[in-house]
């Protein structure tokens, strides 16, 4: 298997990802209880048994309470810190009350702000990448590219990315520093593959319909950014989720995910995450679950590799009418 673009730029992470969104409970105001910690003890040791060396969170996660109980578990695992690639973002603020909305925010006082507090709460002096998490309408690039100076000068952050943005908003931020942005983080998976449809409805009135940002994964590739992918378990639809009323493709899709997991002796997981990446883009899946068997059900994806012919059926079922 090629590859991924971070380890390009020497940056040795696994190609899966666990993303820590769940860690610390419901998102609630409750306190961290002793399960929880539990829990991520256990959702670690499974994806280390796998070979994940690389996590993902957010200042937002839980209200702050998975990376609490994210830096608890470095804090009882001398040694693990310097093993590990640790990724955060910020940018999104919770609403606090009427006069206080939910929003997104770029600011340089915000971006300084968060990332203090990420490093508190994750008991670490450092952060590998640090990501803005959705496209603030009121950005000042100046800002952002203040924000990023500071912080990489000060050893805070090693490097920088973004989520959810269009090949446009990377490029305005870009203008104004010299720090590469290095990962975008969007939401692609076997269920929600507008990334290929928008590819192939050039020229078609289907893409009207496709909201997935032409250009962006073309220009990504160009420029060795790194592409991960979160939902890429679309919440397990395609491997034992229930399919409630759901479309018929989404039914026969999931039929024939298990059927190439009884196939080639493996979990319907790893199918749906072996067709994201045997794109040639090396996409990052970044697996959003806490449970140990969910986890480890993902291991087979590292080394599976599916063919054309079995990825074109996937896709062609996913979509659920045939190519243009």
């Amino acid at each position: 298997m090629s590859s991924i673009p971070l380890h390009k730029r020497g940056i040795e992470a696994s190609q899966l990802v666990l993303g820590c969104m769940r860690f610390g409970g419901g998102w609630n105001r409750n306190p961290i209880e002793a399960e929880h910690f539990k829990e991520g003890h256990e959702a670690v040791d499974a994806a280390l048994e796998i070979g994940i060396n690389m996590y993902d969170h957010a200042d937002i996660y839980t209200f702050g309470k998975a990376e609490q109980v994210f830096g608890q578990v470095l804090k009882d695992r001398p040694g693990l810190r310097e093993q590990i690639i640790l990724q955060s973002k910020c940018g999104i603020r919770l609403q606090g009350g009427d006069d206080d909305p939910q929003r997104f925010d770029f600011s340089e006082s915000h971006i300084l702000s968060s990332v203090d507090g990420i490093l508190e709460r994750l008991q670490t002096d450092y952060l590998d990448i640090l990501l803005l998490h959705r496209p603030d309408a009121l950005v000042e690039p100046e800002e952002v590219a203040s924000a990023i100076s500071k912080l990489k000068a000060s050893g805070k952050v090693r490097a920088f990315g973004v989520s959810n943005m269009s090949q446009g908003q990377i490029k305005l931020l870009r203008a104004y520093t010299d720090e590469p942005f290095i990962v975008n983080q969007l939401e692609l998976s076997l269920l929600k593959h507008g990334f290929i449809d928008t590819g192939l409805h050039v020229n078609q009135l289907a893409a009207r319909d496709n909201v997935f940002p032409e250009g962006t994964l073309e220009y990504c590739r160009m420029e060795n950014i790194q592409l991960q992918s979160w939902g890429p378990l679309a919440q397990g639809i395609y491997s034992g989720a229930p399919l409630g009323d759901s479309p018929e493709s989404v039914a026969a899709t999931a039929a024939l995910v298990a059927e190439f997991a009884e196939r080639k002796d493996t979990t319907p997981e790893a199918i749906v995450l072996a067709w994201l990446m045997r794109h040639p883009a090396n996409i990052q899946p970044v697996i959003g679950s806490i449970n140990p068997k969910r986890i480890l059900a993902c291991k087979d994806a590292n080394t599976l590799r599916l063919t054309r012919e079995e990825w074109y059926r996937l896709y062609n079922c996913s979509r659920g009418k045939a190519l243009p």
